[in-house]
């Protein structure tokens, strides 16, 4: 059996990326996995790979930054379910340029669904693991918080929001014995980086692989010890 068997968790972004790589990783050791992202064609391509490989996962496409449409994922996970013992909000965009030429819309997005997105799914998913007295939240953060790339501006206040807002959480969440954790990831090799202008070699980059076994550390360690921040850089130092 693996360490999340009998366990139900939410994993946002799960289309592509990072979200994707969690997804797999999480229900090759035993859970079931409520893949969430707005894209329902890539998260039924994911769900054929996770029972392809013996795993159970259910497709629910939600925006996010949409307050009733988390709300509605949130409550149809537990009737069918019973439980949500983790949350991974791995959604995530990004736009990049310098900050004269940024976009109010391109900065609007990306706030509501890095922050806002964050906050709405960590909120709905609370009752349940507080009733319990268990449960994991791991907010995909970025190595942004710590280190400056120019040209990123939105991205990265919308990452130091997601830190402050999980930081603030896990202090509120452990008389209720819910673990909250940010993951700040490096350079990972993902769609993202389609949209910087000359990225580093992608060969160098952290694969999503490994960041989910960041995730899945993260989520299966033993009662009575927390992973509240957690980076994970390329080998060679790239950002």
């Amino acid at each position: 059996m693996g360490g999340l068997a009998g366990q139900v968790a939410v994993v946002t972004g799960a289309g592509r990326g990072i979200g994707r790589a969690v997804a797999q990783a999480f229900a090759r050791e035993g859970a079931v996995v409520a893949l969430c992202a707005r894209s329902a064609h890539e998260l039924t391509a994911v769900q054929r790979e996770i029972e392809a490989a013996g795993g159970r996962a259910v497709v629910r496409p939600t925006d996010v930054s949409d307050e009733a449409a988390v709300a509605a994922l949130v409550s149809e996970t537990l009737r069918t379910s019973g439980r949500i013992d983790c949350l991974v909000t791995a959604a995530g965009v990004a736009a990049f340029g310098p900050v004269a030429e940024a976009k109010t819309s391109e900065w609007d997005e990306t706030v509501a669904v890095n922050l806002r997105g964050v906050f709405l799914c960590c909120r709905a998913v609370l009752p349940a693991m507080m009733a319990a007295r268990r449960g994991t939240i791991i907010n995909i953060g970025s190595i942004v918080t710590s280190r400056t790339l120019p040209g990123s501006a939105a991205y990265t206040a919308s990452k130091y929001g997601l830190l402050g807002l999980s930081r603030v959480l896990a202090e509120e969440m452990r008389p209720h014995g819910v673990r909250v954790g940010v993951l700040s990831a490096g350079a990972t090799d993902t769609p993202l980086w389609d949209a910087v202008p000359n990225p580093p070699s992608r060969a160098r980059m952290v694969r999503p692989e490994q960041v989910a076994r960041a995730a899945l550390l993260m989520a299966t360690l033993e009662p009575g010890a927390t992973l509240e921040e957690v980076t994970l850089l390329p080998q060679d130092g790239i950002l």
